[in-house]
């Protein structure tokens, strides 16, 4: 009988443990309204604070909000963010100088040393046909000019701001004295509005480089301030390919004629996307002959991962972020993910005629405006 009145009595106290908690009454009765969490004891209000229990479960602390910031929001008390969202904008937007991005800058030689001269300045920039954007350029083109030079070159690079904004340039990858590193507030002060800077350094190492904007970045190098930088080795390769092509990987938020920052956050996402500032169909058709070694210098430049898969044929991946690979360790692939920042020289033999795609295997990538095809493609075209 005891063992019974024992076994109700658990019962009875599982129950009770199980069951919703009734709502709160006031003295008439009435059910009342849970009142509103503190904003002040939100935490940052993006994530709701958690305690550790003894069993290593996390318990959420009460009265702790738990949403997502968005960037509306944000603007309201954070005058950085707000900024960075704001239509890009400039009060002398010029013509574009060239329809192609990335071609070779000329230079002088002055006693000895490459001198080469950039402008930074606003420019409206075709994305595809139909599409134009606000870019922020160096020279008047997205990507800006190629500067290609030999390991071991004195060169030296005078930079004129015609810009609205501040801005400098980082030699990403290149080693340079840390005087023309291009951190504003670190190892320079930043290029005003109107003002001139020059940087000078030894070409070293041999590679795959690029430059770009690191002022403001967020806002500068996504509306176009970047550029391939190559750097030949001094002993010439012994078997260079025939086909030598830098293409720099990007991202575009335009809507309704109004160029945007790209970037990951909620409201900012891209919906156009560039090789060398253009978006297929618009983008180059790199013509091969058969039997011909064709390299591609894979920069990715935006602030996306892109894994770039070619069609017809497998490469082999011979440098990353300049460094040469030897060839018992060079992989044999057709798909290669490109992160932002990351250099990929990769080498293939075209042995079969055709049209071949190469493109983001992230397919919304190979979308203008969520319409595909578009994007993250071009054709290579191998013939006889």
């Amino acid at each position: 009988m005891k063992k019974a009145v024992f076994l109700l009595v658990s019962l009875a106290l599982v129950l009770a443990a199980c069951a919703p908690a009734a709502p709160a009454t006031n003295n008439a009765g009435m059910m009342q309204t849970p009142a509103a969490p503190d904003p002040a004891s939100a935490g940052n209000g993006n994530l709701p604070m958690q305690t550790q229990t003894g069993n290593g479960g996390m318990t959420p602390v009460t009265g702790v909000i738990n949403t997502t910031a968005e960037p509306g929001a944000m603007t309201a008390s954070n005058p950085a963010a707000a900024h960075m969202m704001e239509p890009i904008t400039a009060p002398n937007v010029g013509s574009a100088s060239a329809e192609q991005g990335g071609q070779p800058l000329n230079f002088r030689l002055e006693n000895g040393v490459k001198v080469f001269e950039l402008t930074a300045k606003a420019v409206k920039w075709t994305l595809t046909d139909g599409v134009e954007a606000t870019a922020y350029t160096y020279n008047g083109t997205v990507p800006g000019p190629m500067i290609r030079v030999t390991e071991g070159d004195q060169v030296r690079i005078i930079v004129k701001n015609e810009l609205p904004d501040p801005t400098t340039i980082h030699w990403h990858g290149i080693e340079v004295p840390n005087a023309m590193d291009g951190v504003p507030g670190m190892t320079q002060d930043s290029i005003q509005p109107g003002e001139t800077f020059t940087y000078e350094f030894t070409a070293k190492p041999a590679g795959t480089f690029m430059y770009h904007s690191h002022y403001d970045g967020d806002v500068q190098v996504g509306a176009g301030l970047y550029a391939p930088f190559i750097i030949d080795p001094r002993e010439p390769e012994a078997n260079p390919a025939t086909v030598d092509k830098t293409l720099m990987l990007s991202e575009w938020r335009v809507q309704n004629g109004i160029t945007y920052a790209t970037m990951p956050m909620g409201g900012m996402e891209p919906n156009y996307f560039t090789i060398n500032g253009k978006a297929f169909p618009s983008t180059e058709t790199i013509n091969v002959k058969k039997g011909e070694v064709v390299r591609l210098r894979l920069i990715g430049i935006g602030q996306f991962v892109h894994p770039m898969h070619l069609h017809g044929f497998s490469f082999k991946v011979i440098a990353t972020d300049s460094h040469p690979v030897p060839e018992a360790a060079q992989l044999t692939k057709d798909t290669i993910s490109v992160a932002p920042g990351e250099r990929y020289d990769i080498e293939f033999v075209a042995t079969e005629p055709g049209k071949w795609m190469l493109h983001c295997h992230i397919l919304h990538h190979t979308t203008n405006d969520n319409v595909e095809p578009g994007g993250l493609m071009l054709v290579i075209n191998v013939t006889e």
